[in-house]
């Protein structure tokens, strides 16, 4: 019975919040359109542009967001697994998210071995995992903070481990952070699908590997697991 309940839950929450979601942009195109087709002043033109590409993005990636989560959940993503070297995949994904990280004043840490480290695993998808939890620290870190990332192995599977300091304290469970259209925030004032960390999961698990998350205090914390890539 408690589970039923909790299933009527999210689905109420996920209906809601994915209307909200899709609404907000949606709104916010319409009325600067209209602002547009009425002005004859150059800068507010101007103004509503830059307000018109932001949001069409935002929809863009929801629509995105929304379009990963069905082919994951429904087996129907093209899956490449192939040996990866974990050190280059991270380090590229750092380099790419310099800037935001930088403006977030998010400083990232990678500790990983000196030796080569492989994983069986689709580089595509490893990078789209990366950028949704890396994405996430910049969201909802605390400015002033860092972003640590170790890379170990055992016999078996090699462990990525992503730890921050949440700006706003953690009020959700961690299962909960990982249902479909639920974020850090309740009060949904910060823009994003709440789809990040459902579809991070989601893609772990058609690479055959797995994501942990552990919530303690304020820290924040994602464990990657991927099949060990054996070198000949």
């Amino acid at each position: 019975a408690e589970n039923q309940m909790k299933s009527e839950r999210m689905r109420t929450e996920l209906i809601t919040n994915v209307s909200h979601d899709i609404k907000t942009p949606l709104t916010s195109i319409i009325n600067y359109v209209d602002i547009l087709q009425k002005s004859d002043d150059e800068e507010q033109r101007k103004a509503c542009l830059e307000v018109l590409d932001r949001q069409s993005q935002r929809l863009k990636k929801l629509i995105g967001d929304l379009m990963d989560m069905s082919k994951a959940s429904s087996g129907s993503m093209t899956v490449e697994i192939t040996p990866t070297d974990v050190t280059e995949a991270v380090s590229q994904a750092l380099g790419e998210f310099s800037d935001k990280l930088e403006n977030a004043d998010i400083t990232a840490i990678f500790h990983h071995p000196d030796v080569q480290v492989e994983m069986f695993a689709d580089g595509r998808l490893v990078w789209r995992v990366l950028s949704n939890l890396i994405s996430n620290a910049i969201k909802y870190a605390m400015p002033g903070t860092r972003l640590f990332i170790d890379l170990r192995q055992d016999q078996e599977d090699v462990i990525l481990s992503l730890k921050n300091i949440s700006r706003e304290p953690l009020t959700r469970s961690s299962d909960d952070l990982l249902e479909r259209f639920v974020r850090g925030d309740s009060s949904r004032t910060t823009e994003g699908s709440g789809l990040g960390l459902n579809i991070a999961k989601s893609l772990m698990e058609v690479q055959r590997g797995k994501l942990e998350l552990t919530l303690d205090g304020d820290v924040f914390k994602v464990d990657l697991y991927f099949p060990k890539a054996e070198r000949s």
